[in-house]
């Protein structure tokens, strides 16, 4: 195990310090640590608010008493 941690590590530095980030290189790069460390996992967002309804017969009947 700690040998593919210090190659995640060296691969990581590498890829960090590249002067030219987009070369095919550092594509190649990208890619192994891609298999040896995938990257975590995002959490989902919350789902959006629902749009309120409208206020149901019996709140509406006591609004209209007051």
């Amino acid at each position: 195990m700690r040998n593919s941690a210090a190659l995640v590590a060296l691969l990581t530095a590498e890829i960090e310090n590249t002067r030219y980030p987009l070369a095919p290189r550092t594509k190649a790069l990208r890619a192994i640590l891609a298999k040896l460390a995938p990257p975590a996992l995002r959490p989902e967002p919350y789902p959006a608010p629902k749009p309120p309804r409208e206020p149901s017969a019996v709140l509406a009947k006591g609004k209209r008493r007051g």
